[in-house]
């Protein structure tokens, strides 16, 4: 039995991949910020599904600290990790920071996926043949290519640093990828298409949830989407294929991952700006 890790597995897309490998038989460990909304995809997944093997992790992305906590957690918990999904994902519509003084959409989509994949490694190195799958998007294109800013990006246009969030995962997996080379463990991002979800819709005040509804016949379902993440978690088809970005189940070029220097120098400079928030 394979053991897989879903961020932001308590709704939409997270909890519809979540669900489709509880159906196949994996033991599926449900990282969510909130105790209530994991606790509540759990039970409903282990009635709906049958399978027991369903656990829990409470982790904010937002905050390195609870960060590290939920790394602790999952590598005393458990003994390897077979796959890593990379989901959970915002969209905020005004400039907000997280908890370290990150741009909240580049610290959730991103700085916090960033360090809890460098801390779960150990974990992911123990099974036979581990899998990160980063849930990336099309949006990356909202961001120009000459445009190399990641930290500290004056005008907030909400759109294009979603975007840049996303650009920046895509090339956290080039850069990942690149590292692992010489190991069993293989890294890919996928664009999962337009899915039917909130994720534009502020939690306060429900701003956004009108162009939602308009345009939500026109997307895909949580559970269409989900459908690469889980070709990329499980398929033979793609083992040992790492640092590619996938589009409908097929590896597609993106100038993105022809940027080997740019994915290093975004490494590093993550790496010093995260050392920076724990001195």
């Amino acid at each position: 039995m394979k053991t897989i890790l879903v961020t932001g597995a308590n709704a939409g897309m997270g909890f519809a991949t979540a669900k489709q490998l509880a159906e196949l038989g994996m033991h599926v460990i449900l990282y969510c910020r909130s105790a209530e909304r994991g606790q509540a995809a759990q039970q409903r997944l282990k009635e709906e599904t049958g399978n027991p093997s369903i656990d829990l992790v409470i982790g904010d992305l937002g905050s390195l600290a609870s960060v590290y906590k939920s790394a602790a957690e999952i590598n005393a918990r458990f003994e390897k990790l077979d796959v890593l999904i990379n989901n959970a994902g915002i969209v905020n519509l005004k400039k907000e920071r997280t908890a370290d003084g990150f741009e909240q959409m580049l610290g959730v989509n991103y700085v916090g996926h960033f360090e809890l994949t460098r801390q779960l490694l150990p974990l992911i190195k123990r099974a036979d043949a581990g899998r990160i799958v980063n849930v990336a998007s099309g949006a990356y294109k909202f961001v120009k290519k000459k445009d190399q800013r990641f930290f500290d990006v004056a005008n907030f246009l909400p759109w294009r640093e979603y975007g840049r969030s996303k650009k920046a995962l895509i090339l956290f997996t080039d850069a990942l990828a690149f590292q692992l080379r010489n190991t069993t463990v293989t890294a890919n991002a996928l664009h999962p298409g337009a899915v039917a979800t909130s994720l534009g819709v502020s939690r306060q005040t429900g701003f956004g949830q009108s162009v939602y509804k308009m345009l939500t016949p026109f997307f895909k379902t949580p559970e269409e989407g989900s459908d690469t993440a889980i070709y990329l978690a499980l398929s033979p088809e793609v083992a040992g294929i790492s640092g590619r970005y996938f589009v409908d189940r097929q590896a597609v070029p993106t100038e993105i991952l022809d940027e080997r220097q740019q994915a290093q120098k975004l490494w590093e400079e993550t790496q010093r700006r995260i050392a920076d928030q724990a001195q």
